[in-house]
């Protein structure tokens, strides 16, 4: 997975996060395989806030149906 310049995270339109309105869990599709390695990242750092109680239950199941949509998980 190619590291996300903040300048080049900046360009991406809405649809490219997992949460377009906070722009939060970016899944850009540059290249396929790098698409489901930050649809993993994504699930992942969803995971890690989620344990910790700082997001709603909508954001969740927001986050991992992006994220298995990517990775065919349909």
């Amino acid at each position: 997975m190619s590291k996300l310049e903040s300048e080049d995270r900046e360009t991406l339109p809405e649809r490219k996060f997992a949460l377009p309105g906070e722009r939060k869990y970016p899944i850009e599709d540059r290249y396929p395989i790098e698409d489901k390695a930050h649809a993993r990242n994504a699930k992942a750092r969803e995971a890690q806030q989620d344990e910790r109680g700082n997001l709603s239950a909508a954001d969740h199941r927001r986050v991992y149906a992006r994220g298995d949509t990517v990775l065919g998980k349909e």
